[in-house]
């Protein structure tokens, strides 16, 4: 029984103890941080913004501002959970950069949640 706890102690500590994978590591350090970041990055590229929600451009989307830049946002009615904003109301945007070709490049976040 003292062995079979050693071995399992062993391997547990082995996989605490596993570096991250290079993949994982560029996954973490590639979150951009910036509007003019974001209007440069590929598609799917995660973002975590600070800044203000400008104004309403209609049907879940939103002009949103930081101190590099504006870009549109779409939100789903839900993320708001009730909490009313205006132009200098500061918030966290975590999300995904949307890149849409049709009929020309237009890139805009995708928001997956709202940090009040």
């Amino acid at each position: 029984m003292k062995a079979f706890k050693v071995i399992l102690m062993t391997a547990l500590t082995g996989i605490a103890l596993a570096p991250i994978s290079m993949s994982q590591a560029a996954a973490i350090s590639a979150t951009v941080t910036t509007v003019k970041q974001a209007l440069t990055a590929k598609d799917d590229t995660p973002v975590k913004l600070h800044g203000q929600v400008v104004k309403s451009i209609g049907d879940e989307k939103y002009q949103f501002r930081d101190k590099t830049g504006t870009i549109t946002i779409n939100v789903d009615d839900e993320l708001w959970q009730g909490h009313p904003i205006s132009p200098t109301t500061n918030i966290g945007l975590v999300g995904e950069v949307d890149i849409d070709f049709k009929p020309s490049k237009h890139v805009e976040i995708d928001v997956e949640q709202i940090q009040f």
